[in-house]
């Protein structure tokens, strides 16, 4: 009685999710926000700015893309993984990986996004580069391309982890 009480608690609490994955849309409202402020800034100034500064702030609308779709993709994906299932009429739009991502998926997408996410970041401080080196911070090139390496190599290293543990999986499947 006490142990099947508990279990059902335990099981009602993935709710507790949920609005933390509306939060997440509101986050989204303000990465639109931010994100149409910069692209009106681009439209008034275009004619008067240089191109470094244009692909610069281009680089800048991109991550700001990367990290929407992000939000997206965590929104989305934990909602039904950890939540309940979204029910989208059969008419209605669906997106075609909805329900496909588990949670190991999942992980490895947003490892890949961070990567991508850091790859617009790390363009961005090469392409101001002269900046740092007048500047005498030249350091800080160095540490940007090891920070930027240390996601890749952890988003590798998920994606070993990820493809030894399922082929382990699936050699089990069927043995008794």
């Amino acid at each position: 009685m006490i142990e099947r009480t508990i279990e059902k608690l335990l099981f009602a609490s993935r709710w507790i999710l949920a609005p933390v994955y509306l939060g997440l849309s509101l986050a989204l409202v303000a990465l639109g926000i931010k994100f149409f402020m910069e692209l009106f800034h681009l439209i008034t100034e275009v004619v008067s700015m240089g191109e470094a500064d244009l692909v610069l702030i281009l680089l800048g609308l991109v991550d700001m893309v990367l990290v929407g779709s992000l939000i997206v993709m965590v929104m989305f994906s934990g909602y039904e993984n950890f939540v309940s299932a979204l029910d989208v009429d059969q008419g209605g739009e669906k997106l075609s990986w909805l329900g496909k991502l588990d949670a190991n998926s999942l992980k490895l997408k947003v490892a890949s996004s961070i990567v991508a996410i850091s790859s617009i970041h790390l363009l961005r401080r090469f392409m101001e580069a002269d900046e740092y080196i007048k500047s005498g911070n030249r350091d800080a090139l160095f540490w940007f391309v090891v920070i930027h390496l240390t996601f890749v190599v952890s988003a590798v290293m998920m994606g070993v982890l990820d493809r030894i543990t399922s082929s382990q999986h699936h050699g089990h499947k069927g043995e008794v």
